[in-house]
């Protein structure tokens, strides 16, 4: 197979296990290309990126505008703040006028889930959901498989823990979606209130305890804590919750064993992750940004190949 089963890349529940191979397959020779002393490729030169971002990023912003320019597209960067969003702009009034001026693809980050999946029934534009509020985020569920299988290899069968607040990161819910498509037990870990009620009809099981979760798993995919997303209070405070899931060197060292450590970004440093755990040869985090700009060129050149 050497083409996508679909124009629009909205989330891993959309797709096929033979279009994330692909994607990671793609993705192997483009990191070969960044890691060149010319680290450019024509690929989508004839073709227009309009990075639309209705809320704050940075590692996903920057990674998507890196990966245009390395693929030689031309791109336009948009931001909520100080846009005719402000003045009561509707989203696809917004994306139509940019549509207007030719643009190809869209690349979006929305507070609401499935606001790219509404537009994609809307415009002729490919679209890349590069995350929509506590939904789906698929590029970042792709990089995170790709830095796993350069780790330790074939997925099938490997255990994967994904620890912290699993109600509110659309990350966790991408990697069930991708890993357990891959052939990965996925088991999650947190706090009970963090934990949503739909999990098990997902096939995935709960640990309470992070140190049983750690002695389980071959990677542990850690989140933070989206205090931006909590309307209540779901526990008693940061300190307590780092006293019970936060990890550290010490939890690690007493492992008597190699696991790989992960962590999507930003990190709460001394919440979810001490310093000493998350700079600690367990880490592959650096490795994690690095890999998403070669997923994303992946998946750019890949959907420019469906219109």
């Amino acid at each position: 197979m050497d083409s996508l089963s679909t124009r629009h890349l909205l989330g891993i529940k959309n797709i096929t296990e033979n279009d994330i191979n692909l994607i990671l397959e793609t993705a192997k020779e483009f990191k070969e290309v960044i890691n060149r002393p010319i680290k450019k490729v024509p690929s989508l030169r004839d073709i227009t990126i309009a990075n639309l971002f209705f809320e704050n990023s940075t590692r996903t912003r920057l990674s998507f505008e890196l990966a245009e320019k390395r693929l030689s597209a031309d791109t336009i960067n948009f931001t909520s703040a100080g846009s005719s969003v402000k003045k009561g702009e509707t989203l696809l009034d917004t994306v139509n006028n940019i549509l207007a001026m030719k643009v190809d693809m869209v690349v979006m980050r929305h507070s609401s889930p499935g606001a790219p999946h509404f537009l994609s029934n809307k415009i002729k534009a490919n679209i890349v959901n590069a995350g929509d509020g506590t939904h789906e985020h698929p590029t970042q569920a792709l990089l995170d498989a790709f830095s796993m299988q350069e780790k330790i290899g074939d997925l099938s069968g490997k255990k994967i823990a994904i620890i912290g607040d699993i109600l509110h990161s659309r990350v966790a819910l991408s990697n069930i979606f991708c890993l357990q498509k891959m052939g990965a037990d996925v088991r999650v870990c947190g706090p009970k209130t963090l934990i949503p009620k739909y999990l098990t009809s997902l096939g995935v099981q709960v640990f309470e305890n992070v140190r049983e979760a750690l002695a389980w798993c071959d990677v542990a995919n850690v989140l933070r804590i989206q205090l931006e997303r909590q309307q209540l209070k779901y526990f008693p405070s940061l300190r307590e919750y780092s006293l019970y899931f936060g990890i550290n060197k010490n939890i690690l060292d007493e492992l008597n064993r190699e696991i790989v450590l992960m962590h999507p970004g930003p990190i709460n440093r001394g919440v979810e992750l001490s310093s000493d755990a998350a700079d600690s040869n367990h880490s592959i985090i650096l490795d994690q940004v690095e890999n998403g700009v070669a997923v994303r060129m992946a998946v750019m050149f890949l959907l420019a190949q469906k219109n």
